[in-house]
């Protein structure tokens, strides 16, 4: 249930007009009052024809005129409209219980508390099955304004009470950082014009698919414009930005004028102060032999810096980092992960790009918190996202596989990360981006599992392998042999044997880098890590080994036999057969 408070009116007989009017595509039906102020009911004109609603108007304003005909300011902007809509899995509400939910709106927003008679006066419209609309004027009985500062907070912290009492779907508390929801202005503007998105959300996916492409805000600026975006840069007289605003080509006003939004109003990590600190910190200079020693391909390099991701949010989700800057750059890596996502959208192979696009804009709510992010710390992240862009090797397929099963990993990670401070948006959200690009892992692992499987080793070196995983990961040793992709992982494992690496060895160091008691898939995990592992020429075995044995015993210390997402309550998850395990 969300209460959506509008900006303060001037003219209370024109918002009733609306309320009371057809609605701009004939969507008002039987529109009529379900409370107000009045403890006797007021002539309602939606049911009493002797009603007008000049005359209702009257009413609600007359506190207003009588504190406007003494000495004084006059009060102009006295009206206070607050829409209060149910979800669509709703059951329907009464007229009864949408007052009730009115009576305990206005309370709790300091417009008319209850037990006191000198509230405001207001009233209740529904004229649809799944809202009403909540009309005040801003004056009350004893001439003074109400204590208005926070009422927005204090009625979705009412909702949220309302929503349990009644057995409603759960909306996840917020913490100020949503971005903005387009207004049925806007919704009603793109449906009149054909177009599939807002002006608010096409730009803001223009946005974020710049970012990649940009080491600064004058960069940014200047990709949107060649994206065919209208920018508006505000400059000091020093040529320095001090602030920018964007437009849609076609969007104009009913004057003609192009409309401009600000980025701060498309999204808060939008605003030229966020992009900033962002885009301008500065990257790290390689040394040449680490140069010499990077994988070969940029999807190769990209799981390289994912796996400190991985090892960073996990520890610091389990207390095993600490310190006080921990979460600041685990949030920079966070936000530079969406980044990744974000540039792996734009140039995976077309029939991957509807699920990776849709997993970029579900990652987006993930990717900002009241965390301050130190993005300082998340300059390699960063530096993977515009190498993924700029890259001129192409999509190499079992590369890109094998990192796109990467970002699965660490979009799950990032929702516990999200659900262990309490983030409940963030933690939806990341959830959600794992559903999407777990279905462009399966699509794009498809054929390259299958040809895996037919190159399946013969059976005594299979069960020689079957050996190294009991030895190696004993606990789940046997979901991994039951897995339909053990064949394909017994040939990655003979591959790497090869090559000149333990089987063994390379199982336990892909267990300890991912858990496995939450896999669906055990097998097809460990597949992936060990085709990256096997084939980075920086691999350090005695290192590695070091590492394995302090994030083993971190698993073990940690591990449990469900998902630590889960607590999200049921009624907030997308659909899915399971949330819990993954691939």
């Amino acid at each position: 249930m969300i209460p959506s408070i509008k900006a303060p009116g001037s003219n209370t007989r024109g918002l009733l007009a609306y309320l009371y009017g057809p609605g701009r595509h004939d969507e008002h039906v039987d529109p009529h009052i379900v409370a107000s102020f009045s403890p006797f009911g007021l002539r309602d004109p939606g049911r009493d024809p002797d009603a007008t609603l000049t005359q209702l108007a009257r009413i609600l304003d007359e506190p207003v005129n009588l504190h406007n005909s003494g000495f004084g300011r006059k009060v102009t902007d006295h009206v206070w409209h607050c829409p209060v809509r149910a979800a669509k899995t709703d059951r329907y509400l009464s007229d009864a219980e949408w007052g009730e939910i009115a009576r305990r709106i206005v309370h709790a927003a300091g417009i008319a508390p209850d037990r006191d008679p000198h509230g405001c006066r207001w009233i209740a419209v529904r004229h649809a099955d799944d809202h009403v609309h909540i009309l005040a004027t801003t004056v009350r009985e004893d001439g003074r304004r109400p204590k208005l500062h926070n009422s927005g907070k204090r009625a979705q912290t009412e909702a949220r009470a309302i929503e349990k009492e009644l057995g409603l779907h759960q909306v996840q508390p917020g913490d100020r950082t949503g971005e903005h929801r387009p207004t049925q202005a806007e919704m009603h503007k793109a449906d009149r014009l054909g177009w599939q998105q807002t002006s608010r959300q096409w730009l803001q996916d223009r946005i974020r698919d710049a970012i990649p492409h940009a080491a600064s805000v004058e960069e940014l600026l200047a990709y949107l414009q060649a994206d065919g975006v209208e920018v508006k840069p505000r400059r000091l007289p020093s040529g320095d930005l001090q602030g920018y605003a964007v437009g849609r080509p076609g969007d104009t006003n009913a004057k003609g004028e192009q409309i401009y939004i600000p980025g701060s109003k498309i999204a808060p990590d939008l605003s030229l102060p966020k992009l900033q600190a962002r885009l301008t910190t500065g990257t790290p200079e390689e040394h040449p032999t680490a140069r010499r020693n990077r994988p070969t391909t940029s999807w190769q390099r990209t799981t390289d810096a994912l796996d400190h991701v991985h090892q960073h949010l996990t520890e610091d989700t389990t207390g095993g980092t600490g310190g006080k800057d921990s979460g600041a750059l685990a949030q920079a890596q966070i936000t530079a992960l969406g980044d990744i996502i974000n540039a792996t959208a734009q140039t995976a192979p077309q029939e991957l790009r509807a699920e990776l696009r849709a997993a970029t804009r579900a990652f987006a709510r993930a990717q900002r918190s009241q965390i301050r992010a130190d993005h300082q710390g998340a300059a390699d992240l960063r530096r993977a996202a515009r190498d993924i862009i700029h890259a001129s090797d192409g999509p190499d397929g079992n590369a890109l596989t094998v990192m796109m099963a990467a970002l699965v990993w660490a979009a799950i990670v990032t929702s516990r990360w999200h659900q262990a401070r309490g983030h409940a948006q963030q933690a939806h959200a990341a959830q959600q981006a794992v559903q999407h690009l777990q279905a462009a892992y399966d699509q794009a692992a498809t054929d390259q599992l299958t040809a895996l499987t037919h190159r399946q080793p013969t059976k005594e070196i299979t069960n020689t392998l079957a050996g190294d995983v009991r030895s190696a990961v004993p606990d789940h040793a046997k979901r991994i042999l039951a897995d339909p992709n053990w064949p394909a992982l017994a040939t990655v494992l003979a591959d790497a044997k090869a090559l000149g690496h333990q089987p063994r060895q390379l199982l336990q160091e892909a267990a300890a880098r991912r858990e496995l008691t939450t896999a669906r898939l055990p097998a097809k995990v460990l597949l992936g890590r060990i085709q990256h592992t096997s084939r980075n020429p920086n691999h350090n075995s005695a290192a590695e080994a070091a590492r394995v044995r302090a994030a083993t015993a971190r698993t073990t210390a940690h591990a449990a036999p469900t998902d630590p997402v889960t607590p999200i309550p049921r009624a907030a998850a997308p659909a899915a057969s399971s949330q819990h395990r993954t691939r």
